[in-house]
């Protein structure tokens, strides 16, 4: 019968004779098919134990948060067992399922017969209504999120006091779509070089730039070489260089800027990328 977090955290931590019975990341491949649940999952709402502590068949009660905010409790296989195993772009609510608007019945068969056949519009990707441009060109786009983080603020902001770039671009038009959309959004663009920055984490979960979503990097990466740009990922803790110009780091320090001064170097050239130098 399932139980409260804190009642299973105890009873797993008496049966395994010790604090940590599952240390953090124990079942992270179990939770990376699950995107959606991921993203409803909040430690603070569960005792601060992270969903990669938890097994995917554990049979407790946790309180998860939709993307609207409302909160619901349910087991693990209770979520997994909702409508889609893998839902990358919705996720499932209660309060929400409750507010959906319900589908028209026809009243008779008749209704349905006499009604004329609506007709059936062109498929359009949302790629195809993107606005026109040049392959490779750099510029503002008003649909990349804000950064995502403190550190990789701080990257932007040492950079622009070593470098003379124009970091105001945030997205770069490509040549093939990238979910549905005609320009990739890089964390940092520097548009002189035409050298794309990523700074990778594994993010609160630990399930972030790993498994499938290692996959989309790559996608990513050879997209934006297709359309005529170099990547240069910063990787962060134990994440390992996916291109030839990658850099492990442990966090953003100056040394870490000087890494890269060295790697713009070897892709543009020292005497190019000195010329930005302030």
């Amino acid at each position: 019968m399932p139980e409260t977090v804190g009642a299973w955290w105890a009873r797993r931590q008496w049966s395994k004779g010790c604090e940590v019975p599952y240390p953090i990341g124990t079942f992270r491949s179990d939770w990376a098919q699950y995107p959606a649940l991921i993203r409803q999952y909040h430690p603070d709402l569960n005792s601060m134990i992270t969903l990669t502590q938890i097994p995917p068949a554990a049979e407790v009660f946790l309180v998860w948060q939709c993307d609207v905010g409302h909160l619901f409790v349910a087991t693990p296989e209770e979520q997994r067992m909702r409508p889609g195993r893998e839902r990358r772009r919705s996720s499932w609510c209660p309060d929400c399922l409750a507010g959906a608007k319900p589908m028209r019945v026809r009243e008779s068969a008749r209704d349905f017969a006499n009604s004329a056949p609506r007709p059936r519009r062109a498929l359009m990707t949302k790629a195809l209504v993107d606005k026109p441009g040049t392959v490779g060109e750099p510029f503002l786009s008003e649909r990349a999120p804000k950064p995502a983080s403190a550190a990789e603020a701080d990257l932007r902001h040492r950079l622009a006091q070593r470098f003379d770039f124009d970091l105001t671009p945030n997205a770069i038009r490509v040549s093939q779509p990238f979910f549905e959309r005609m320009e990739i959004w890089p964390d940092i663009v520097i548009g002189e070089l035409r050298v794309a920055l990523e700074y990778d984490t594994v993010g609160r979960h630990g399930l972030e730039h790993v498994g499938r979503r290692e996959a989309i990097d790559r996608r990513k990466d050879r997209i934006l070489r297709a359309s005529g740009w170099e990547v240069v990922r910063i990787r962060i803790g134990k994440l390992q260089p996916l291109g030839p110009h990658d850099i492990v780091a442990a966090s953003v320090t100056d040394k870490l800027i000087d890494r890269i001064e060295e790697r713009l170097g070897e892709i543009r050239g020292e005497l190019f990328v000195a010329a930005y130098r302030r």
